[in-house]
This record gives structure tokens, C-alpha cells and sequence, in this order.
């Protein structure tokens, strides 16, 4: 009998790119190969050009014998340029500088993407779009654990589109419900955020943080007159306060006025009336959340929730979701921004255009979001030569992970830089700075001297799965790092005691001291924090090191942030994390199976070291 050959599925490339975040992924029909943002090579933050590194990387994954089938863009560029148009027309004269800007972008990029991506891919494979929300809505349900379940999408803008519902079942995904621009609960957000000094599309997660030191006490207001947000999640933005629309600045003086205060510079003092911003915001966005969310399942008929869009990274607010009752099951896409658009537009042409079946389901297919580069041991060789770095080879992992956890109970700082690196803005354990939770001064040391932010930002814990229930109130497994909880009570002292609320200087580093705390490096002020876990089955190699450390100091948890420079993207070669390591006051750099402890340095290294890691402003 002949042997038949079923055609293998196909391999498409999703893009996402010319917003924020671009990145590109590549699939073979529900299988994720690969996926990576475009800041980690050419390390620029929030890249937002082609993605020619990315799509360079994600090709050099194609199986052997295979062709790529399409090409896919994440959003439709003519639907996103008549919203540019509309909004300019609506606008008048007020809207001159953002639309050149705009006009400049949708006629000369988003307009002739298609041939730049031609160029980049070269012949052969169909070039397609689909629309925002579809991109992201896919990159949430097809990934996740269940067979059918409702999706929620809610970010700034797509196409049109802000907040988007939907259902997915096996293969099929359609989007029912939306709420369109320019009402927008994640503009809304971004619009305290930059009204208390920080940068629209990335100091969100400093508002999310900044909010466990105030108090809602504006949150009445904001209902009052900023949102009209109903019942069942739909909303409205009262537009005669926010800018958006016509300026690069989000809010009018109408705002200013109904706040009392002007915008806080970006360098200036965080007072407690931004602390009190924060939370008053933070209390409107989980209630908002909560509605779309109880509507998203009443709408699709199944008590399973998947998320996507921005606003899906916001933890403190999941972490509300996870425990209110309205959902049974909770799976949120780790990278929920526009990068991961590329992964949604990618699967859901394999889904749609295609007919490729969906996997069964055993679990997520996300593997970990463990998706990017990985470098073999003559690559992180030449990386620590190639500056003189000393080091040792551990060769065996049960050797090097007992030295890790010696250094970690020692009190030292250590980069971890293994196996293939996270797709997402987290890092999960393979681009990590990781340290002991337990000491005091821990936090404080890490941001200023490593990290070289403010020292009132809260580190994420990484624990042992087995061990989560020990140390956090969180019932389920937290692999994205995805949901906040609280830390158990043993041994932690109140939020903050009266007399340093009532401070007027608002010490935000002195809120976070926090005497006889078990784990005061990862436990934030309101005695919450934004836990990892890890199991066997997700990352062997950190489970490893997480095991070995609970057996050396008794603990099975540590800190977790992301292996980076203030202002850069998490580390992506060799070369970057060394230049990491030689440029900051950690301890110790784990290169695979190499290990390179500072105080074995000569003192003659120059910075910045050699080799391809490039500093962008």
C-alpha cells in the first residue's frame, strides 16, 4: 500500500509594527516556532520601525524544506487611516501638527508596508492584513488552555475599535461587541499617567505601582465627570477633558482645573496627591474591567475568559478578576501589547485563511513564552574573551545551580542569561536579574545601583509552584507573572504606619520598609505582589535554580526583574549582558553554563565592552 503524505501545515509570519512594539512571529499552523520584539535587537525601546531584526531571526527558525505560505500585518492600514482622516476633519485646525505627523506615517509607512515587507521576506509568500482587535483577540484565545471560551480585548485604539468582545470555539474566533474610539479606557489611563509625570506607553506600569501608596479618593470624580461607564462595561469619555484627539498632550486645562493641580514634570517630587491619582484611577479601570469582563462571558456562554490589549498587562486589576467570581478560568496572552499582534495576526490567518485545525488542548501553547534567540556555549564564550571577562565553567547544571544559590544566599545580585528569551515585556527567568528577597535594603540596592531607577519601584517575586501557596494568597498557577496577590501574613508588618502616612514629605522608599517582613524585596507597600511561578514542566533549567536555592537557604522564592539597563530593552545576546554586568554594581553574570563573579575582575576593563550591543537614546 502507498504511503500517504499529508501536507504539513502552514507557516505564516505575523508583523506587527509602525505604532509601538513592533515585533514579528512565525507559526506553522497552531504551533508557535517563534516570536520576538524588535527592540531586543536593535535596542531601541518601544521600537516601533519594521522589525527587519525580528523578522530576521523568526525566518532563521523556518524548518528545514519548508516555505513560508504568508506574510501578515495587524491591523488593515486604510481602516486606521479613515479614523486619522475623521479625527482630523472632526478636529478642525486644532489637530495641524499631530495629523502632518500622522498623514506622514499612514501615506508614506503603513501605505507602502506591504513592499516593505516584500522586501524584507522576498518572493513568494501571500501578503496579507487583518483587522487590530482580531489580531489580538487571536493571540489570546488560540494559545490558551480551552476549548471554548469568551474574549476580551481592551487597549488604546485599533482600527477603530478600543474595547472589543468575542467567542472562540475550536478554530473559529468572531468578535461581537465593541466600544470605539475615541472612548478608550486605556487612553483614559494613559492620561493620569502622563498628567502625573510619566510617559504615555510605558510609565503605565509606574501609575499601577504608584497606586499602592494613595487612596481612591478621586475615583467618585472620575465617575462623575470624566466616564460614563454603565453596568455592562460600555462607557463614554467626556472629550471636553482630554486632548488626545488633537495633541500630543492628554488632557485639557478643563481637567487640570477639576483636579486643582497642574501636571506634575516628569523629574519633579511624587507627592500623595499623584499617589491618590493613582489609585482613584487604578479603582475606576478594575471596576470598568470587571463589568466588560462579567459581559464578555454572559455574551460568549462560557465562564472561560481569554485577554489581550494593553490593558490586559495591568496585574493589579487581573488579579481583582481572578477572585471576583465572574470567571472560572482566566488565561491572559503575556505579550498583550501590540508585539503580540504579530503572534494573533500570524495564527489567526493559519486558522482562517488556511483552515489549519486547532491543537488539542493539554495545556497552553504558549511554551512558557520562551519564543526568542538562544546562543550555544562558544557564543557566550566569545562574548566574556572578547572583554577579558574572567569566569569559570561549571559544566554540569546541578553544579552550576548550587553555585547560584550560593551566591544568592550570600547576599549577592546575579544576571541569569539562558536558553531562549521571553517573548513579552517580562522577563520569566532567562533574561533575569534574580536576587534574595529576604534581606532588608535588598529593593532599594537593586534599583539605584542596578537598575538605576527610582527606589520606590517593586520588584515581582519567582517562586517554586509547589511552594506558592506558602508564601501568596493565589490559588492558580501564575507562569506570565500576570496577577498580583497578597503575600501571606506571616511575619509581614502593616502597609505603612500613621505617622508616615501623615509625612509631608510623602516618603514613597520609606512606605516600602517594612520591619520582621518575611520578603520585603518583592512585597509592595499595600502588602501585595506579582508573582511567578514556576514548574518542572514550564522552565526545567529555572526550576533548577529556584530548587537549588530553596535547598541552600530554605526559601524557594526569589527576586525577579528584568536583566536591563534603565531606559533599554532586556538583554538579548551575550554581548549585552556582559556590557550589563560590567556597567552595574551586580555581583554575578550566569552565561549558560559560565559563571563570572565581579570581585575576579581586573580592574583595567574598559565599558563600553566590545562586541554588537548598541545604546540608543
Amino acid at each position: 500500500m502507498q504511503k500517504v503524505l499529508l501536507p504539513l501545515a502552514p507557516l505564516v509570519l505575523g508583523v506587527s509594527a509602525l505604532y509601538h512594539d513592533s515585533a514579528a512571529a512565525l507559526v506553522r499552523g497552531g504551533e508557535i516556532l517563534a516570536a520576538a520584539e524588535e527592540e531586543r535587537f536593535s535596542r531601541r525601546r518601544h521600537d516601533s520601525r519594521m522589525p527587519v531584526g525580528a523578522i530576521e531571526y523568526c525566518l532563521s527558525q523556518l524548518p528545514a524544506g519548508e516555505r513560508l505560505e504568508a506574510v501578515v500585518y495587524y491591523e488593515d492600514p486604510t481602516k486606521s487611516f479613515d479614523r486619522v482622516i475623521r479625527n482630523a476633519l472632526a478636529a478642525g485646525d486644532k489637530v495641524a501638527p499631530q495629523w502632518k505627523r500622522a498623514a506622514e506615517q499612514a501615506l508614506g509607512q503603513k501605505l507602502t508596508f506591504g513592499r516593505q515587507l516584500r522586501a524584507a521576506v522576498g518572493p513568494g509568500p501571500k501578503l496579507l492584513c487583518v483587522d487590530h482587535h482580531a489580531s489580538h483577540a487571536a493571540s489570546a484565545y488560540y494559545p490558551s488552555p480551552f476549548d471554548a471560551a469568551a474574549v476580551l480585548v481592551v487597549d488604546g485604539v485599533g482600527e477603530w475599535a478600543t474595547t472589543s468582545i468575542g467567542r472562540g470555539e475550536g478554530s473559529h474566533l468572531e468578535l461581537r461587541k465593541e466600544v470605539r474610539y475615541p472612548h478608550s479606557l486605556a487612553l483614559l489611563y494613559s492620561a493620569f499617567t502622563q498628567y502625573c509625570g510619566f510617559k504615555v506607553n510605558s510609565g503605565e506600569y509606574k501609575l499601577m505601582g504608584l497606586a499602592a501608596f494613595g487612596e481612591p479618593l478621586y475615583a467618585g470624580l472620575i465617575r462623575d465627570r470624566l466616564i460614563d461607564l454603565k453596568p455592562d462595561g460600555s462607557f463614554r469619555l467626556d472629550l471636553r477633558y482630554f486632548s488626545f484627539p488633537h495633541s500630543d498632550a492628554m488632557v485639557t486645562p478643563a481637567f487640570q482645573a477639576l483636579f486643582g493641580e497642574p501636571p506634575r514634570e516628569p523629574e519633579a517630587a511624587i507627592g500623595r496627591f499623584h499617589a491618590d491619582c493613582a489609585a482613584s484611577i487604578q479603582t475606576v479601570l478594575e471596576q470598568a474591567m470587571l463589568h466588560l469582563a462579567r459581559t464578555a462571558v454572559e455574551t460568549a456562554g462560557s465562564r472561560n475568559l481569554c485577554m489581550a490589549g494593553g490593558v490586559a498587562l495591568n496585574c493589579i486589576a487581573n488579579g481583582k478578576l481572578l477572585t471576583s467570581g465572574i470567571v472560572d478560568n482566566l488565561w491572559i496572552q503575556p505579550a498583550a501589547g501590540d508585539s503580540g499582534g504579530a503572534l494573533g495576526a500570524a495564527l489567526l490567518a493559519a486558522h482562517r485563511h488556511f483552515g489549519a485545525p486547532r491543537p488539542p488542548r493539554t495545556g497552553d501553547a504558549q511554551k512558557s513564552s520562551l519564543l526568542g534567540p538562544s546562543f550555544d556555549a562558544e557564543d557566550c564564550r566569545e562574548a566574556l574573551e572578547a572583554n577579558g571577562v574572567v569566569y569559570e565553567d561549571c559544566g554540569e547544571a546541578t553544579v552550576r545551580n548550587r553555585r547560584i544559590a550560593d551566591d544568592l544566599a550570600d547576599g549577592h545580585v546575579v544576571g541569569l542569561f539562558d536558553g531562549r528569551m521571553e517573548f513579552g515585556p517580562q522577563a520569566l527567568g532567562n533574561r533575569s536579574i534574580l536576587a534574595d528577597p529576604r534581606p532588608p535594603g535588598a529593593q532599594s540596592r537593586i534599583n539605584r545601583r542596578i537598575k538605576f531607577r527610582d527606589g520606590w519601584r517593586p520588584f515581582a517575586p519567582i517562586v517554586l509552584q509547589e511552594e506558592q501557596r506558602r508564601h501568596f494568597n493565589l490559588a492558580v498557577g501564575s507562569p506570565y507573572m500576570l496577577f498580583t496577590a497578597q503575600v501571606n501574613a506571616d511575619g509581614q508588618s502593616d502597609v505603612a504606619s500613621a505617622d508616615v502616612l501623615e509625612d509631608e514629605d510623602f516618603d514613597l522608599a520609606a512606605m516600602l520598609e517594612r520591619p520582621g517582613a518575611d520578603l520585603p524585596a518583592v512585597t509592595h507597600a499595600d502588602g501585595s505582589a506579582r508573582v511567578q511561578s514556576v514548574s518542572r514542566d514550564s522552565n526545567p533549567d529555572l526550576h533548577g535554580v529556584l530548587s537549588a536555592f530553596k535547598e541552600r537557604a530554605g526559601c524557594g522564592v526569589l527576586v525577579n526583574t528584568s536583566f536591563n539597563l534603565r531606559g533599554e530593552p532586556i538583554v538579548c545576546t551575550p554581548f549585552d549582558a556582559v556590557r550589563c554586568f560590567l556597567m552595574t554594581d551586580m555581583d554575578v553574570l550566569v552565561l549558560g553554563s559560565f559563571i563570572a563573579r565581579k570581585v575576579n575582575q581586573p580592574a583595567d576593563i574598559l565599558l563600553p565592552p566590545k562586541g554588537d550591543a548598541h545604546v540608543h537614546d
